[in-house]
């Protein structure tokens, strides 16, 4: 016989409160002791109540201020989406509390956020923690939003992130359609969404163009410009070396310039070289990076409408949400010599 669904009455029969303290748990309202919220969301989490349907209008909004998460250091990258989040909900009239730099991916934020009475929502950029830990959180009713997810996301969390896979076709696309066959990868982390998402854009690209993906030309690190420097180096050893080089960071890229300078290559003469992300770094070098421009502020301004969306008791019409990207070609790529 099929187990009956949980209700609210049964949460409360498991925490040892009231019906009425369940419901200013689920409602996000104050006036609950920290460790007998704990005690209601564990039970509702264990029970696996579902949401409850407002009676007679709209539930009331979420109060209190946005915690804004970046376990990284705030450069052109991480700075920009920042800045556009901060300067969005400062328009929505929400407080922000930032929690940001490489020390915070030790702090163990997400076991105690929805417990936090100061705060009504999160937005997580790119989370370092396992999808397990985000299902955990989002099993306890608190909003937030995932922006550029590390990691696969259940349907049911909100994120924003950029169409990785369309930007990289069109980037070994535009190579390709250069002349180049043999082109070399500088991907990010294996465990990377972004990475595997622009790998496969690659591999499509290549096969539009009737070309066999070669694993040997690939070669996955962290987005530093060190890293891609040997990376590229290692690249470059190869017999026949490729002809072009694609990093799918613009940090990457300039390493892949300076290998190619040590190694007496002109670019694009000798070799062609392109990024990924159009930071003001790629408009710095000599000669100018060929890259895809990530809509890396409107990515931010995407993730605080969502939020407030749900911060507002609102449904959302999509979840998972990819904004467009766009080739920039510079003078770094160029036609194959013969």
């Amino acid at each position: 016989m099929p187990r009956a669904r949980a209700t609210m009455r049964d949460v409360a029969a498991a925490a040892g409160v009231s019906l009425a303290t369940v419901s200013r748990v689920v409602n996000q309202m104050p006036g609950v002791a920290p460790e007998t919220r704990r005690l209601v969301e564990q039970a509702i989490e264990e029970l696996g109540v579902p949401a409850p349907v407002p009676r007679g209008g709209t539930a009331k909004p979420v109060d209190g201020a946005v915690y804004v998460r970046c376990p990284y250091v705030l450069t052109d990258y991480f700075g920009l989406i920042v800045s556009s989040i901060a300067e969005a909900l400062d328009r929505h009239g929400r407080q922000v509390i930032l929690n940001a730099g490489e020390a915070a991916q030790d702090d163990p934020v997400l076991q105690y956020l929805a417990s936090r009475r100061d705060v009504g929502g999160a937005v997580l950029i790119l989370p370092p923690e396992p999808s397990a830990d985000l299902v955990r959180l989002s099993s306890r009713r608190f909003p937030f939003v995932v922006v550029d997810p590390r990691t696969a996301l259940p349907p049911d969390i909100p994120s924003v992130s950029a169409a990785h896979h369309s930007g990289a076709r069109q980037l070994t696309a535009h190579l390709t359609a250069l002349g180049h066959t043999r082109i070399g990868v500088i991907a990010g982390p294996r465990e990377w969404l972004a990475a595997d998402a622009r790998l496969s854009g690659h591999a499509a690209a290549l096969a539009d163009a009737g070309i066999l993906p070669d694993p040997a030309l690939v070669r996955h690190v962290q987005p530093t410009t060190a890293h891609g420097y040997r990376a590229a180096l290692a690249l470059l050893n190869l017999t026949p070396r490729p002809t072009a080089l694609v990093a799918f960071n613009d940090k990457a890229a300039v390493g892949a310039l300076q290998a190619a300078t040590d190694r007496g290559l002109d670019v694009p003469g000798d070799l062609s070289i392109a990024g990924f992300d159009d930071l003001d770094l790629s408009r710095a070098t000599t000669p100018q990076l060929t890259t895809v421009r990530q809509p890396l502020q409107e990515m931010g301004r995407m993730a605080v409408s969502l939020l407030t969306r749900l911060l507002d008791r609102q449904p959302l019409e999509a979840l998972h949400i990819e904004l467009a990207t766009t080739l920039i070609p510079r003078a770094s790529t160029a036609q194959v010599r013969a």
